[in-house]
């Protein structure tokens, strides 16, 4: 049987079509394109690898990446820290004085070492109460008061808090509330503006208090650099 030219013609263009589709390499499943796109965009062991070679994690190279201005070193030699001779005044009862040693160890112990005034350590023997506090309260930055049922009922802590408020009326977070062991109806009157730390867990307490002290130095010396500037 003779076939003719159109149908080798047309025999002839499918034969090259099958060839080819044969050919034609299958093309990757969108999962497997995902896959790939991330693998070679960002990997979790290409970040982490260059995190731990960089010294930081991805989120803390984010925030250092935003906040383009360093955290000021309250311990520097010409920071505004060293224009008082205390960094906080614990005002307590003599009841509560293992507490506040407690404290006052904590503090002082830190890496920014705390400079802290404990009347019974720090007061020179044979000056006058009042002077002694009065001196305590205008010589320190912060103030610590250790509200306690003593607390309440010692006059001389009383003067003290009032001391710290006249010298700094306007609550700018110098002045640091501690309640422990007292009801909050009791919360001294005078102090109401302003928000306290409760005593519940010591050891949070103590960071809670580290953690304000620390946040009004590094405002305080913040204020005087761009005054200075």
């Amino acid at each position: 049987m003779r076939v003719s030219p159109a149908c080798q013609l047309s025999a002839s263009l499918a034969a090259g079509w099958f060839r080819r589709l044969l050919h034609k390499p299958k093309p990757r499943s969108v999962e497997s394109s995902l896959n790939a796109s991330r693998s070679a965009s960002s990997s979790p062991s290409s970040s982490s690898s260059s995190a731990e070679s960089s010294g930081a994690s991805p989120s803390t190279s984010l925030a250092r990446s935003v906040r383009s201005s360093p955290m000021l070193d309250i311990n520097a030699s010409g920071s505004a820290r060293w224009a008082k001779s205390y960094d906080v005044c614990i005002c307590h009862s003599e009841v509560d004085l293992e507490l506040v040693e407690e404290l006052v160890s904590y503090l002082e112990g830190q890496p920014e070492s705390f400079r802290c005034f404990l009347q019974l350590r720090d007061a020179a023997p044979g000056s006058a109460v009042v002077t002694e506090l009065c001196d305590a309260v205008q010589n320190s930055h912060c103030w610590v008061m250790l509200i306690t049922p003593g607390f309440l009922r010692d006059p001389w802590c009383k003067y003290q808090m009032h001391q710290a408020l006249a010298e700094a009326p306007m609550a700018n977070g110098r002045t640091i509330p501690v309640l422990k062991d007292v009801d909050r109806k009791d919360y001294p009157k005078e102090l109401r503006n302003l928000y306290y730390i409760y005593m519940a867990l010591k050891e949070n307490s103590f960071r809670q208090i580290r953690d304000t002290i620390t946040r009004y130095l590094q405002e305080l010396c913040r204020s005087s650099t761009s005054r200075m500037e």
